[in-house]
């Protein structure tokens, strides 16, 4: 076991556990979105974990670094919320602010995130920047991507990697029109054996990948709620 201290609380926890792991397992939480617990090399291409650690140079992210003993760790100085905001609104530039009309809404990590830094879910910080996107790709068998929801935190590639299946999700495209890619999903089979698991869809923390079946349900229903308010 190592025993750190993380804002002043000493906490012990097992050796090679990842400081972010270590801080949420305690209470204490860090914006995180591209991190899952058991990831042995974690991307930490949110860049919204970081830390300051005393001893060493700069905010770092939490997610890629493993507890030390007697480390000494910072989750909110004014430079690690400096940087957490801006890695925010860079998230945020492309929301639509439709939140109401999500399946995530009130589940959205995104909203936690929103609230923990007191921020917008629109900023005003930078100009919005739609994306030229479709609303909806549907070229997969059961599940529906919305992909100007998606923040490409790469949940739901690692979790369909892990399954083991002939057929995974992976980044397509570049830069601004980088999506989650379906490709090899019209298998025969694949649609099935993705119904069953929906890892994918249970993972994603903003909404954007949903099965067909239940969006079409969830549309039926806020158009009846907007029917009955008239």
């Amino acid at each position: 076991m190592v025993t750190i201290t993380v804002d002043g609380l000493e906490i012990t926890v097992p050796r090679r556990t990842r400081l972010l792991q270590a801080c949420l397992d305690n209470g204490i939480y860090i914006p995180n979105l591209c991190y899952l617990e058991g990831m042995d090399q974690p991307p930490a291409s949110c860049r919204l974990c970081l830390v300051e650690i005393e001893g060493r140079p700069g905010p770092v992210p939490s997610c890629s670094l493993e507890v030390e003993a007697g480390m000494v760790v910072h989750t909110n100085t004014d430079e690690v919320q400096k940087l957490q905001k801006m890695a925010f609104r860079l998230l945020v530039c492309t929301n639509e602010g439709q939140c109401r009309m999500c399946m995530a809404n009130k589940r959205c990590e995104l909203q936690r995130i929103a609230k923990f830094l007191h921020m917008p879910l629109r900023t005003k910080r930078l100009r919005h920047l739609p994306k030229d996107l479709p609303e909806v790709i549907e070229d997969h068998p059961c599940i529906v991507y919305e992909p100007n929801k998606c923040v490409l935190c790469g949940r739901c590639v690692y979790v369909c990697a892990q399954q083991g299946n002939d057929f995974s999700l992976s980044f397509a495209n570049r830069g601004f029109n980088t999506v989650i890619s379906f490709f090899g999903s019209q298998n025969e089979g694949q649609g099935d054996a993705c119904l069953d698991c929906q890892a994918c869809v249970d993972i994603c923390p903003v909404g954007a990948l949903n099965l067909k079946d239940d969006r079409r349900r969830h549309l039926r229903k806020m158009a009846a709620k907007a029917k009955a308010r008239g």
